[in-house]
């Protein structure tokens, strides 16, 4: 099915939601793929190796060259810089700072965000009744989702500012989105092009990432979430570990270049307001992932927080 090709009204739909689905799906598993990264590397490094995986795999998959205006081009810019750099990059620090719970319920309520930004850049009307409805219900269900039965919230002013800075710039990237595919430009450049201007803005991280002191990664774990180490012991250790290529190259190719295409074609079908209500699911995706895999049980208050948000998305799917 070509990645570029038009659809009618109830095709779109499907289409959309079908991408949607998959792309939830497997970025609420992604946590899982961090988490044990991270005894390796540093936040800033996973984020680096990933998107540069991602880029190379795009090419791979389109080895085409994009050809656009520079009036388009500071779109792409745009859309790198808010949506990758800023927005996986505060999201990762943030949890150094704050509980991964925090982040989890800050995080989500992008989708508030990125309607906000499309009613008032766009001029369209998302902020109805259902819709902020919606919202409340499902914010609540995803906190208790995060807590799932160990309600432990602690105030962290700098990590939870990281966190709704994060959400903020997710509504700014929704919006570059929706600008973009107004272009009907194939998904795949599209979206290697974003990834291009995001690594572009990575650059002055990493440059200070290597001034970090080298104690800061080691070997036992201990990272700091901008260093970058040259070490050649430690980065002979992690670099043999199959375990880390494996969790690296599905963040990257799948994760990020297969994902990321995808939600802009989910986007484009479903409009970028109603796609992003499906971050609401994310969370939920994550506790069952972790269920089955590792071994986490679901208490009583996750499995509400997971109806709570089930209906909440439903809600705030609704038109009227």
């Amino acid at each position: 099915m070509p990645w570029g090709i038009r659809y009618k009204t109830k095709e779109r739909t499907v289409v959309g939601l079908a991408f949607a689905s998959v792309t939830v799906f497997i970025w609420g598993i992604t946590f899982v793929c961090t988490k044990y990264l991270l005894k390796s590397f540093s936040s800033f490094e996973i984020l680096f190796f990933r998107f540069v995986t991602a880029y190379a795999g795009l090419w791979i998959m389109k080895p085409k060259l994009l050809h656009i205006s520079w009036r388009q081009e500071l779109l792409f810019m745009l859309a790198g810089l808010t949506g990758v750099t800023i927005y996986q990059f505060m999201e990762n620090v943030a949890i150094s700072y704050t509980s991964a719970s925090n982040v989890s319920i800050i995080v989500s309520i992008s989708p508030i965000f990125t309607a906000i930004v499309a009613q008032v850049a766009l001029k369209e009307k998302h902020m109805t009744r259902s819709f902020v409805a919606g919202f409340v219900v499902a914010i609540i269900g995803i906190a208790l989702v995060s807590f799932n039965g160990s309600i432990v919230f602690h105030v962290s002013p700098k990590g939870d500012f990281l966190a709704l800075a994060a959400a903020a710039s997710w509504g700014f990237y929704s919006l570059f989105v929706s600008k973009i595919n107004l272009l009907g430009l194939d998904s795949i450049q599209a979206t290697r092009r974003i990834f291009f201007w995001a690594i572009v803005f990575m650059i002055p991280i990493a440059l200070y990432g290597l001034f970090v002191s080298s104690d800061a990664v080691q070997t036992a774990g201990a990272v700091s979430s901008t260093a970058i180490t040259l070490d050649r012991a430690v980065n002979a250790a992690r670099w043999t570990n199959i375990h880390n290529w494996t969790n690296l190259l599905f963040l990257g190719l799948g994760a990020s270049a297969g994902c990321f295409a995808a939600w802009n074609i989910a986007c484009r079908n479903l409009g970028t307001v109603r796609a992003t209500i499906g971050i609401y699911l994310i969370p939920v995706v994550t506790i069952v992932f972790a269920f089955f895999v590792l071994g986490e049980r679901i208490t009583l208050m996750g499995a509400a927080g997971a109806a709570l948000t089930v209906a909440g998305l439903v809600i705030s799917s609704r038109k009227s």
